[in-house]
């Protein structure tokens, strides 16, 4: 059986983000980190939770003095803007139509999203959301571009 983890992160340094639902302003940030949040299967601890949470708070992604990339949220005073996104769990593997069927139910993702984003704010990361089963317009300048992977 193909293990599936709980939780799927995008991470993109940006110099700015913003969410907008129905041509509405949702949610906006300043320089930080726009973190995409896909949810599978019906797992998902809160010691998992915590610990990416503390990862992304202390990611070292930010430039410093000498341009190598060795800052954190804290050290630049950024932002999180964390979208929820469930087709990070999508599977084109088979056909033309990706399968859903490894993403977690709507209430499950939801509670493990905010569980994230309360960890993060736990953490002293000021955060913004993004809209829970909605269509959203996700408008981000990449800075760099810095985009990265992270499960757990």
């Amino acid at each position: 059986m193909l293990y599936i983890p709980p939780v799927r992160l995008v991470i993109q340094r940006v110099s700015r983000a913003a969410v907008r639902v129905g041509g509405r302003p949702v949610a906006d940030i300043g320089r930080g980190l726009l973190v995409l949040v896909g949810v599978g299967g019906e797992d998902g601890s809160p010691e998992a939770i915590e610990w990416l949470a503390g990862k992304v708070h202390h990611l070292r992604v930010f430039e410093d003095d000498g341009g190598k990339m060795n800052r954190s949220l804290t050290d630049v005073g950024g932002e999180v803007l964390v979208v929820p996104n469930f087709t990070l769990y999508g599977d084109s593997r088979k056909g033309r139509r990706p399968s859903w069927d490894a993403a977690a139910p709507p209430d499950r993702a939801a509670e493990l999203v905010e569980a994230f984003a309360l960890a993060l704010e736990a953490l002293g990361t000021p955060v913004r959301r993004g809209a829970f089963r909605e269509h959203m317009e996700v408008e981000l300048v990449n800075d760099g571009p810095v985009t990265l992977l992270l499960e757990g």
